[in-house]
């Protein structure tokens, strides 16, 4: 996830102060994704000298305004346009059972069951939100989102199976 260019988002959309941009990003990730309101400001410190945003100045509460710039768009529809890439051949839980092997600590199969209870709480926890949001009818792009962290968790337990059986 990008913070900087989340902000850039909402500055394409029109200028904003920090705090809206603040609100803007928790609206955007239905607050799910904490953002410091330190970080804003830090951000756009770095946005501003990297010459993304510049400022037209202040509003009436002198809050200082921030916008987008020409080469802010360029650095936005780029980012947007490039593939995320994935780990393929990384996976932080597989390394740690790898290395337990490796030692013959005897406890592979406990920690396939330990990953497994977390992977089911994860999709109890995520259903339960779906489930809000559904209700709420709210944030579509949030339910997808959550259909796709359902997808790879179901993926995830099956994997465990095929770990367990070696």
């Amino acid at each position: 996830m990008s913070v900087k260019h989340a902000m850039l988002a909402l500055l394409y959309e029109q200028p904003h102060h920090g705090y809206e941009i603040k609100i803007g990003f928790d609206d955007l990730v239905q607050k799910k994704w904490p953002l410091n309101p330190g970080q804003v400001y830090t951000t756009l410190d770095r946005l501003e000298r990297d010459g993304l945003v510049d400022s037209p100045g202040s509003d009436e509460k002198d809050r200082k305004i921030y916008r987008i710039t020409d080469a802010g768009k360029e650095e936005f529809m780029n980012w947007l346009y490039t593939p995320v890439e994935y780990s393929l051949l990384k996976d932080t839980f597989y390394f740690k059972w790898l290395c337990s092997q490796k030692v013959d600590v005897g406890q592979e199969k406990e920690m396939v069951e330990h990953q497994r209870k977390m992977i089911i709480k994860n999709i109890l926890q995520l259903t339960k939100f779906k489930q809000q949001l559904e209700e709420e009818n709210e944030q579509e792009n949030m339910q997808l989102l959550v259909d796709g962290a359902l997808l790879h968790l179901e993926a995830d337990l099956k994997w465990l199976d095929m770990i367990k059986k070696k």
